[in-house]
C-alpha cells in the first residue's frame, strides 16, 4: 500500500469520532445527539439509560443579593440572577414569589390605542431585540404595530394614527391599515 492509499487518520484517531467519555449511570459510551434545543451528549444505551448533559458546560453564577433592596410584592430582598435569557433582577424568595424587575422600562409613545381607544401605545422589545408598539391594556387589547406611531389621522381612511418608517427616500408617514396604501413624506 503506497502512502497515497493510506488513510490520513486511523479509525480510532479520526477527528470526527472523538470519545466523549462514559455514562456515569450505566458505563456506556456518550455520543453527541441533536434535540429541539440543540446538540447535547447522550448515553448510547438510550432508551434503557436516559443520561444527558450539555456539550458545553456553562459557568453557573450564584445569586447575588442586593443589600437594601426590597421586593414590592413580598418584602424579601432582590437578587441578581442568571436565567435562560441572561442576567436579571428578581425576588430572592423564588419560587414563592415570581417578581422580576423590569430593566428596560416601557416608553410611552403618547399615542392613544386606535383599536380600544382606552389604552396607550407603549414601546416594547421582543426577545430578539426588535422594537414594536403595543397597547398597555394587553391582553384585553392585542393591538400591535412594528413602527413608531404618530398621533395624526390618515387622510384617506381616517384611521386615528399613522406610523413613521425610514425608507430609502427618507422618513415616510404611512397608514398602518393593510387595505389603505396611504404614504406621505415626513
Amino acid at each position: 500500500m503506497s502512502n497515497a492509499d493510506k488513510p490520513l487518520f486511523s479509525q480510532h484517531e479520526h477527528a470526527l469520532e472523538q470519545a466523549y467519555g462514559v455514562c456515569p449511570d450505566c458505563g456506556s459510551e456518550l455520543a453527541i445527539k441533536n434535540g429541539k434545543a440543540g446538540a447535547f451528549l447522550g448515553c448510547q444505551s438510550y432508551p434503557t439509560c436516559q443520561y444527558t448533559r450539555p456539550v458545553v458546560e456553562h459557568e453557573q453564577v450564584d445569586d447575588k443579593i442586593l443589600l437594601g433592596s426590597e421586593c414590592p410584592e413580598c418584602g424579601h430582598e432582590l437578587a441578581v440572577k442568571q436565567g435562560r435569557y441572561g442576567m436579571f433582577i428578581g425576588c430572592s424568595n423564588f419560587p414563592d414569589c415570581h417578581h422580576i424587575e423590569d430593566t428596560n422600562p416601557k416608553e410611552d409613545s403618547g399615542v392613544a390605542c386606535p383599536e380600544c381607544k382606552n389604552g396607550e401605545l407603549f414601546e416594547k422589545t421582543n426577545r430578539y431585540g426588535k422594537t414594536f408598539y403595543s397597547c398597555d391594556r394587553y391582553p384585553k387589547c392585542k393591538y400591535v404595530i412594528n413602527y413608531a406611531p404618530v398621533d395624526q389621522p390618515c387622510p384617506v381612511c381616517h384611521w386615528p394614527i399613522l406610523v413613521e418608517r425610514k425608507m430609502a427616500s427618507g422618513l415616510v408617514l404611512m397608514c398602518p391599515q393593510k387595505k389603505c396604501n396611504h404614504k406621505q413624506k415626513r
